[in-house]
């Protein structure tokens, strides 16, 4: 277990009440509420310096809505530092309405339109391009939250937007249940070739079996993306609430802690806090 304050660039929370989430209407046990006090509870021992709230697929004119519950969140919680907004980027040049409403929200580092649940070739789609490239003008980054047999276009998007910055949410999600690799190493080594792309080490546990799954088969996963990609370009993401259908948040963490196991303390220190709040910017 880390033996400093760390922080979290992955925490989702929701409120059903205020804002539409289709996705969560099928999602079982985490279809409710979720709020900092649950995630203070689920964190357990672990001490959280910062963390980033990561959106929850929200329907598009719930989107400023979201940004606006998590500001006001953020305004009695000094922890909540950043906000990673949801973004119709696949609109194009009309996703643009959308940044401008959100550039309302100073916490909103970044945005994030889910490439997973979608075809191989969403994410290459022309419109898609056009309104990730619309990024750097706000200043934001891109969350990709693909499966792993979207990686291969993800490269593909990566080439074409070098102005936008990049960050690889749960290491592309690999067929952790089957113990599958290949192409995903290939693919991962040369995502990191291009300067502009950061991993997040999240949501891990959830690709292997949820009910069964054990640190050796994360560890052959992990230790491969902190080959390709270095300390200096890796940043710990919790996934909380969603980490919850395959672990405890105290489990996570110390199966990470031991994955890393022999790196130095200041490596330590870049995966757990540093390089998450150069990424987005948390002061």
């Amino acid at each position: 277990m880390p033996d400093f304050p760390i922080v979290d660039t992955h925490v989702h929370l929701a409120n059903p009440g205020r804002i539409d989430y289709p996705g969560l209407a099928a999602a079982g046990p985490l279809n409710r509420p979720f709020s900092i006090a649950d995630f203070d509870e689920a964190r357990g021992g672990v001490e959280v310096e910062a963390f980033v709230f990561m959106e929850v697929n929200a329907t598009d004119d719930h989107i400023a809505d979201e940004a606006a519950w998590v500001s006001e969140l953020a305004a009695n919680d000094t922890r909540l530092r950043g906000i990673v907004a949801g973004a119709p980027l696949d609109r194009g040049s009309a996703a643009r309405d959308t940044l401008e409403q959100l550039a309302h929200y100073p916490l909103v580092k970044g945005v994030r339109k889910l490439i997973q649940g979608n075809d191989v070739g969403y994410c290459i789609e022309p419109a898609f391009i056009e309104g990730v490239k619309l990024l750097p003008a706000f200043g934001y980054s891109f969350d990709a939250c693909i499966h792993h047999p979207q990686l291969e276009n993800t490269i593909k998007l990566v080439r074409q937007c070098p102005e936008v910055r990049f960050i690889l949410d749960h290491i592309g999600k690999p067929a952790i249940k089957d113990q599958g690799f290949e192409p995903w190493k290939a693919q991962m080594k040369q995502l990191a070739s291009f300067e502009n792309v950061v991993c997040k080490i999240s949501g891990v546990a959830t690709e292997a079996d949820h009910d069964n799954w054990s640190r050796e088969d994360l560890k052959p996963y992990i230790e491969h993306v902190i080959e390709c990609f270095g300390f200096d370009r890796v940043i710990y993401g919790g996934d909380w609430f969603v980490l919850s259908l395959a672990s405890t948040y105290p489990r996570w963490i110390e199966t990470l802690d031991w994955a890393i196991e022999g790196c130095s303390e200041a490596d330590k220190r870049k995966l757990y806090c540093e390089n998450g709040k150069a990424f987005y910017r948390l002061g």
